[in-house]
């Protein structure tokens, strides 16, 4: 045991000395070395969270036990001073998900997600956002150890070098502020395994059951027509993963990726708008896919493909006028 502590000691001084950070982000890393070389114990499991919107209910969750995330989620708003907290336990928080509409969360309510009755735009224009977790224990349920918040989006990069898992939805989502995003440290390394997408709600609760994640933004955003969703698994084993993820915007691209044996997602990601057919494409080859998601911020491009990010060069909301989004992925 004091070889491990000594190790861990060193590791932080390591951290310190090569990069000037905060001490939540240095007390991040460590836990995340702790985990990966030891095994999980109660502590270091998020079992519970909350949110905050008045220094009355601050006060409130600090007599209950609960920590504080550092991170204004209505930052650059002029709306309330929104906080995230948490709890360590037994049961592990395995996902946690955003629903920006009614139809969004009747899936998540269906299939048993726990709501946080907050909304994460309180006091600002945006959409009504509530975040909702599982505390799932299947095939595709990975401990979630750590939480984080970024309020600014020249440090997400960062995060993706770190290995941390961003939730897609901005959560000043439509309320003009700083792009702020929810970020979740796993306690083992996870891997896509499966991707499907969505044009309708009618099988939410279905996917959410057999332990799909939805990336929560609508790759129709700004464009009309329907909400498209992408959905995928995650698994600890990587030779069950994904290798590669294409995009095809026209004909030519569909007809390429087919003669190159990938796999097509049958739901076209401009359903509705008049837009060109876009298509997700996968495949089994070369190093595993870690995680997927949305980019609608060009500016970080540069700095998140530094960081290991590969982003597809491919607006899926080509030919309509809709937000220019981009998908990346991590490998």
């Amino acid at each position: 045991m004091t070889h491990s502590i000594s190790v861990l000691y060193i590791y932080a001084a390591d951290l310190w000395s090569v990069q000037q950070t905060s001490a939540h982000q240095l007390t991040s890393y460590c836990l995340s070395f702790a985990v990966s070389t030891h095994e999980p114990t109660m502590s270091t499991y998020i079992s519970e969270l909350q949110v905050s919107l008045n220094a009355a209910e601050e006060l409130k969750l600090k007599k209950r036990g609960f920590n504080i995330i550092d991170g204004n989620l209505n930052e650059g708003t002029g709306g309330n001073y929104i906080r995230l907290w948490y709890k360590h336990g037994s049961v592990p928080i395995t996902k946690v998900q955003v629903s920006f509409n009614n139809n969004m969360a009747d899936g998540l309510n269906n299939a048993g997600y726990t709501p946080i009755k907050k909304d994460l735009n309180a006091g600002a224009w945006g959409d009504y956002l509530y975040l909702w977790y599982s505390q799932g224990s299947g095939e595709f349920d990975t401990p979630i150890v750590d939480v984080s918040v970024t309020t600014d989006a020249a440090n997400e990069a960062e995060k993706f070098a770190f290995g941390w898992e961003r939730v897609a939805c901005d959560l000043n989502r439509d309320a003009t502020g700083n792009l702020i995003h929810l970020w979740l440290k796993r306690e083992k390394k996870t891997y896509i395994c499966d991707v499907t997408a969505t044009d309708s709600y009618g099988s939410d609760m279905d996917l959410f059951e057999k332990g799909y994640i939805r990336v929560d933004e609508d790759t129709n955003r700004g464009a009309g027509g329907a909400y498209v969703f992408i959905w995928f698994r995650q698994t600890t084993d990587p030779e069950k993963a994904l290798k590669e993820i294409q995009v095809s915007i026209n004909a030519d691209q569909h007809l390429e990726f087919q003669q190159q044996k990938y796999k097509q997602v049958s739901v076209d990601l401009n359903q509705g708008t008049g837009g060109n057919q876009v298509f997700l494409w996968y495949k089994k080859r070369s190093n595993p896919l870690k995680a997927i998601g949305l980019l609608l911020n060009k500016d970080v491009v540069k700095d998140d493909q530094e960081a290991g990010i590969s982003v597809i060069p491919k607006n899926l909301n080509v030919g309509n006028n809709g937000c220019v989004e981009n998908l990346y992925v991590n490998q």
